[in-house]
């Protein structure tokens, strides 16, 4: 980022601190407008507890003024003194000598604006610093100050608390989250070792030299898996790495049967998937679809760019029944959908137009 683009970021951000001020500010004064009367009002009912009778219209009249105005000049005038001092609640002394002594200082102010505007609508004479009344009145803004801010702080301080529970929460569902996708990746590789192992020793007698073809592939998949940080998201291209290994395992045991056929689009290496999401599919593909197929079977795995990530397990084989039950590896591929994605995932069971599994993911860029 250039200068002109730093100027143009800090004007941007010192506007947007001026407008949350004046948002602020107007807040803050709406909020005198109701509560100054309420307190007038409050005032003027314990006085006439106090005295054993009401003390009258003129009077009542007289507090709820006073209370808004007072409200009204207090307020603003520890606004504007933190605004001026840059001041926040996280200053500690300085903050609160400032905000009691704008405190004081407003209540000055609004005790000759009290008797300025008495003066002028009912045709009195003004005369200048009413001790007697700021007497009185510092030991009611002191104590109502400190009350509030008794309250915010302790408000402050539990919002913090409230924050840092909601982020514990949040960071015992993400390392849940994790603990499952370990789970279900630890069910996936056994459960491919027992198949492919099964497979190398049906050969060990047939085709030796396949055999070992057969493991020296297994031993590069599983060195794969080992060497990896086992994040639960990787790359298109880091996800076909898995599935050309697996895939090439499968062609020594097939050999001509079932010609496998890999689509990509190039634009989609960097984008990321779930890890070991397309392996088991096609396990499945393998296993239930094209089991008896004795030749021209086909095997194809496609992932295109759309509005989404679409990744489509393609085979020529029996077609899927009505009822399909959700056997290991389609119920681990909705497991692991639901948990890195909540709702927001598609999986399409199909046998027309073509026989496949269609999985519509959002994009995760890497």
């Amino acid at each position: 980022m250039n200068k002109l683009d730093n100027c143009e970021t800090d004007q941007y951000q010192e506007k947007g601190l001026n407008n949350f001020s004046k948002i602020s500010w107007l807040r803050l004064n709406l909020f005198n407008l109701a509560a100054g009367p309420c307190i007038g009002l409050t005032l003027c009912l314990l006085m006439s507890a106090f005295k054993g009778q009401w003390i009258g219209t003129k009077g009542l009249i007289y507090q709820m003024l006073f209370s808004t105005v007072i409200a009204f000049c207090i307020v603003n005038t520890i606004f504007i003194s933190q605004k001026v001092l840059k001041l926040t609640k996280g200053s500690g002394w300085l903050f609160l000598i400032v905000y009691y002594l704008s405190s004081i200082i407003g209540m000055l102010i609004a005790i000759e604006m009290i008797y300025l505007i008495k003066a002028l609508l009912f045709n009195q004479e003004y005369h200048f610093l009413h001790l007697e009344d700021a007497r009185f009145s510092l030991v009611v803004v002191v104590i109502v100050c400190t009350v509030i801010h008794v309250y915010t702080s302790q408000k402050k301080i539990m919002n913090a608390k409230l924050r840092e529970k909601n982020i514990n929460m949040l960071q015992l569902s993400q390392m849940k989250t994790q603990a499952e996708l370990a789970t279900l990746q630890s069910k996936i590789n056994p459960h491919f070792l027992y198949n492919s192992l099964n497979a190398i020793a049906s050969l060990i007698h047939e085709d030796p030299d396949k055999a070992e073809r057969m493991t020296i592939q297994l031993s590069k998949l599983f060195r794969y898996s080992i060497n990896q940080n086992q994040e639960s998201l990787v790359t298109v291209q880091e996800e076909m790495e898995i599935v050309s290994t697996y895939l090439d395992i499968e062609r020594v045991r097939f050999g001509d049967r079932i010609d496998f056929v890999i689509a990509v689009d190039n634009e989609l290496s960097a984008d990321k998937i779930p890890r070991f999401l397309i392996q088991p599919l096609v396990e499945n593909a393998l296993k239930h679809g094209l089991k008896n197929v004795a030749d021209h079977g086909l095997l194809r795995i496609e992932i295109q760019k759309a509005a989404k990530i679409t990744i489509s397990i393609i085979d020529n084989g029996i077609p899927f029944p009505d009822e399909l039950e959700t056997g290991y590896g389609l119920q681990s591929t909705y497991e692991k959908l639901q948990l890195l994605y909540n709702d927001d995932y598609e999986v399409q069971i199909l046998n027309q137009p073509i026989k496949q599994i269609k999985i519509i993911i959002p994009f995760t860029h890497g």
